[in-house]
């Protein structure tokens, strides 16, 4: 080989191109396993679920796409429950027109499904596969409500009843705990290695690759994050408030998950950490007057000096964050988004004053009034603005009209969060301010009985949410880009993630999610911290 390299005057290899053209020759022989793949059999299914799984779509649009098209050929009432779930979960995620009651109403309406036979190893896989599914519901499909209830009963009768062997108990314990719709998909692939088959090493070894390059590039990116976030100097100025730069950052992560995107996830990280400061400063520092002005000095996109100076100095990051991000909009894509994006700041911050006067004075508003403005106030349409421009989405009257839809797929993900976000278990790391809660009006609005009860409520409005979300998120006619889109069902699936705390004022799920993630423990627990 020297002898090569000298003939031609050729440096040897460095590591680095010598891993890269590994990765790429990894990259042809799964590419090649799809093509030589039968496209319209459950093999096929399955193939495209396990990459699905790990994260690696992007490398292979176009051949799933290929695949997913003669599936939707292939469904026939025939169907085992495995692959009909499959498919039909497949295929409404990829925007395809489905009908639950054909894939699902054969087994759940007609007794075909015979779970007293015995037949605990095959059924089992059907029925995780139709629990997944059913988390695919976008409003009024009766089906997937009941395929739900059936698929969860028997699932954990079969659990309770010790009569699976061990992996298929893994099967189902995964199945149950991280449904693949309601999970981003990266932060439990290192996991799913566990159901990927030795004798697929190509598909395992070109997992790993990308498992330890992305690392790689999130300790890149946190570290510019972190940089930008010292510069700026607020942890300085606001010492009761959240100073987790690393933990913000864990929302681009999972909503941009294109490793090629790397400056695009540091960009969104800016408007994500600058809200949690101006929620803080709305919760725990000014006054109203202060606050006022502080808001129309916003909406004026303009200095005071009145303002005290940790204002002035979150103004600034304001400003600067906004016209770094319109640059780079205007470099990337030909246009300028600064005045949306002023428009956008402007909204958020007459949220939270209205919010902020409603708490201060003791104001008991109806539920649904402080919802409307709690949609906004959490910021994830002002967010989700940010990202649409960020992505190279060209505005246009039908697109801000989707983004300020109070119904629509950017204002559902807020509502979700700020559902969530006060049911209670977000104890917002024990800070103590003004915060309000949705079950606390709903209370005093005299709608429930006890606090249970307005819990109920919250989780079933919860549900109906998550179901309005699906239908815009899988929706193919929508103005709003397939990538667009698959982000906006991330930052969904993230909500619980960051909004769920334990008792000791932790985020258990998004801990267990980062030390599967990434190999360095410190790196993970830093980035809880």
């Amino acid at each position: 080989m020297e002898a090569i390299y000298q003939a031609f005057d050729l440096s040897p290899l460095t590591k680095e191109e010598s891993s890269l053209l590994e990765h790429a020759a990894k990259l042809e022989q799964v590419r090649e396993m799809l093509m030589k793949t039968e496209q319209d059999s459950l093999q096929s299914l399955e193939l495209v679920d396990t990459i699905q799984r790990l994260g690696l779509c992007h490398h292979f649009k176009d051949e799933i796409e290929s695949i997913l098209h003669q599936q939707y050929l292939a469904h026939t009432s025939n169907d085992g429950l495995l692959e009909a779930s499959l498919r039909f979960r497949l295929l409404r995620q990829h925007g395809c027109r489905v009908i639950a009651d054909d894939f699902f109403g054969h087994f759940l309406r007609s007794g075909e499904l015979r779970l007293e036979d015995g037949l605990v190893g095959g059924v089992t896989r059907g029925l995780v596969a139709m629990h997944e599914a059913s988390h695919l519901n976008t409003g009024g499909e009766e089906i997937l409500s009941e395929a739900a209830e059936f698929s969860s009963l028997w699932l954990n009768a079969y659990r309770a009843a010790i009569c699976l062997d061990d992996e298929l108990e893994r099967v189902v314990n995964f199945g149950l705990s991280f449904p693949q719709h309601k999970i981003v998909a990266g932060f439990t692939a290192k996991s799913y290695l566990q159901f990927v088959g030795d004798d697929n090493h190509v598909l395992r070894e070109l997992a790993e690759f990308e498992f330890a390059y992305t690392e790689s590039l999130h300790k890149h990116e946190i570290l510019r994050v972190v940089e930008w976030w010292k510069r700026l100097g607020l942890s300085e100025e606001l010492k009761s408030s959240r100073n987790q730069p690393l933990k913000w950052h864990v929302w681009s992560m999972a909503i941009l998950r294109n490793p090629m995107l790397s400056k695009h996830r540091i960009m969104l990280t800016k408007p994500i950490s600058l809200v949690y400061v101006v929620d803080d400063i709305f919760d725990l520092y000014g006054t109203i007057d202060e606050l006022t002005l502080f808001t129309h000095t916003v909406k004026r996109w303009d200095v005071c000096d009145e303002l005290p100076s940790y204002m002035k100095t979150c103004l600034n990051a304001i400003y600067e964050t906004t016209d770094e991000i319109s640059s780079l909009v205007y470099r990337e894509h030909g246009w300028n988004p600064s005045h949306f994006l002023k428009r956008e700041w402007g909204s958020l911050m007459d949220a939270f004053l209205v919010e902020g006067k409603w708490l201060r004075n003791g104001e008991v508003v109806k539920a649904e009034e402080y919802l409307k403005n709690g949609v906004i106030s959490s910021g994830v349409p002002m967010v989700l603005s940010h990202l649409f421009l960020l992505m190279g989405n060209p505005l246009s009257h039908q697109t801000q009209t989707l983004l300020t839809d109070p119904n629509g797929l950017t204002h559902s993900v807020a509502k979700l969060l700020r559902l969530l976000d006060d049911l209670g278990s977000a104890k917002d790391e024990e800070q103590i301010g003004f915060d309000g809660s949705y079950i606390d009006f709903y209370m005093k609005e005299g709608k429930a009985k006890s606090r249970e009860e307005a819990r109920e409520e919250v989780m079933n409005m919860v549900s109906e949410t998550w179901e309005n979300i699906n239908k815009h998120g899988f929706s193919s006619t929508s103005s709003f880009s397939a990538g667009f889109r698959r982000a906006c069902l991330n930052a969904a699936r993230m909500v619980p993630t960051m909004y769920t705390y334990d008792e000791d004022h932790r985020l258990p799920l998004l801990q267990h999610h980062l030390q599967t993630m990434f190999a360095d423990p410190a790196f993970a627990k830093a980035l809880l911290s």
